[in-house]
């Protein structure tokens, strides 16, 4: 994964372009995204910076935990996530990274998230099966039919689409585009939806699909 930052979904409006056209985005609120420790090669075996998320009351971290960030000075963040880098020269323990130079606007990006559970739910709602008559004298309505064959195989096959557990799930909204950065307020625009609920973590990191 290449190196990101870490926001909460405030939640969704839009806003017009160049062109007067009105554009829907995803308003995120940036974290504090301070670099907490770099690993090295010779010491960890890989090379990664590893940035906290946001301010934290000290008493919502154990003492371990807390008396690292004593040790560096740091004020107490959560939650702490590494990103594999190829060189952390340019680092330095204490700093907050520039989202300015990561994230411009036009670039496409990686939105990773927790989607919005949905609880127990059947093949219609959750792969989009389509659904018998519902009109009189039908048996069929919105029961999901046949699970398979009785002799060959004489079981039910693996992966087959059936109803439960539907959501809450780590979902990665691919080549989305950034829209505009307001470092002042510590806003990032997206265009679209972004995976999770209002006040949700994500984690926005350049997008390494190629298209095409």
């Amino acid at each position: 994964m290449t190196l990101g930052v870490m926001g909460r979904k405030v939640g969704m409006t839009q806003v017009f372009d160049e062109n007067g056209l009105a554009v829907p985005v995803t308003v995120v609120k940036l974290g504090e995204n301070i670099v907490t420790e770099t690993k090295t090669k010779e010491k960890h075996g890989y090379v990664a910076v590893q940035v906290g998320g946001f301010a934290i009351k000290e008493k919502k971290l154990n003492k371990p935990d807390l008396g690292a960030f004593k040790k560096k000075e740091i004020q107490a963040l959560k939650p702490l996530k590494e990103y594999r880098v190829d060189d952390v020269s340019s680092y330095k323990v204490g700093e907050a990274l520039n989202v300015e130079t990561l994230l411009t606007p036009g670039m496409k990006v990686d939105v990773r998230g927790k989607s919005i559970g949905k609880g127990f739910q059947g093949c219609i709602k959750r792969y989009n099966h389509g659904r018998g008559p519902m009109s009189h004298g039908s048996k069929f309505h919105r029961s999901m039919g046949s699970i398979g064959a009785g002799t060959t195989p004489g079981r039910v096959v693996r992966g087959l689409h059936m109803p439960g557990h539907m959501g809450d799930d780590n979902v990665c909204a691919r080549r989305l585009t950034v829209v505009r950065v307001d470092t002042e307020k510590g806003l990032l625009l997206v265009r679209g939806s972004v995976p999770g609920v209002d006040g949700g973590l994500v984690v926005i990191s350049a997008s390494v699909t190629k298209w095409n």
